[in-house]
């Protein structure tokens, strides 16, 4: 294997699954000097990334009795590892540890976008943050990524989290994204069906796989609704965590 092809499967393995360009190349993301090793990875993010919807109470009892031993270092290595499951976990963790901070690091790495599955715990810390700063950064996101339904990326966590601080906060900032929101739905929609006539049309695919995909029918009617349940369960986590600790 050369190493132009190790490179782009380490990026994919990492969560760099669609590289893009955008207004935002130029923001300076968070890096680490060095990579996390294995013992940090264990402790640190293994037992963590793929639980952050949990309300389990067990594994709540157990980031309860960590909670102590998570400072800044700790966090900060999460955040500027290159990995969704590192990045998403630091994101987490500064949350429950409520390190505000830490605001340009997260907000810059949802504006960027380099890995898939983080932005969403992104919008979470945030919108936990609930500051000028961190709403800011929701906005940014809105402003240029409701633009480009050729990359769906943590669109509705975005809008969903702009909405469960309208409500909370008794503002209304989500109705400057509603007509951008719509169309990126309705654009998206588009891509999705121009997609599937090029795939039927497509001589690489086999003559079964067009008939199963022939079978496919596009729903013309579309769900405008935006809900902020997802923002809100995973805050009430992060506050039953600070209540016990």
């Amino acid at each position: 294997m050369d190493e132009k092809t190790k490179k782009q499967i380490e990026l994919h393995s990492a969560g760099a699954t669609i590289r893009h360009k955008s207004p935002f190349l130029e923001l300076e993301s968070y890096k680490n000097s060095e990579d996390v090793d294995q013992e940090f990875i264990n402790k640190w993010v293994k037992p963590f990334y793929m639980k952050l919807n949990s309300t389990d109470e067990h594994w709540i009892d157990k980031i309860c009795e960590l909670f102590q031993e998570i400072d800044d270092e700790i966090i900060l290595r999460n955040l500027g590892d290159f990995n969704w499951r590192t990045r998403q976990t630091g994101s987490f963790f500064a949350s429950i540890k409520n390190k505000k901070q830490f605001t340009d690091i997260i907000g810059i790495h949802l504006l960027k976008s380099e890995v898939c599955y983080a932005g969403r715990e992104y919008a979470v810390t945030l919108s936990y943050f609930n500051t000028e700063k961190s709403i800011n950064y929701l906005h940014q996101y809105l402003d240029y990524y409701l633009l480009k339904p050729e990359l769906p990326f943590d669109q509705y966590s975005v809008i969903s989290a702009l909405k469960y601080l309208d409500e909370l906060n008794n503002t209304n900032h989500i109705s400057k994204h509603i007509d951008s929101w719509k169309e990126f739905l309705e654009n998206g929609k588009k891509l999705q069906y121009e997609s599937h006539k090029s795939l039927l049309k497509s001589d690489s695919i086999p003559e079964e796989a067009k008939l199963k995909l022939s079978e496919i029918t596009f729903d013309q009617n579309i769900d405008y609704s935006i809900t902020a349940d997802y923002i809100k369960k995973r805050i009430r986590t992060i506050k039953t965590i600070a209540n016990k600790v």
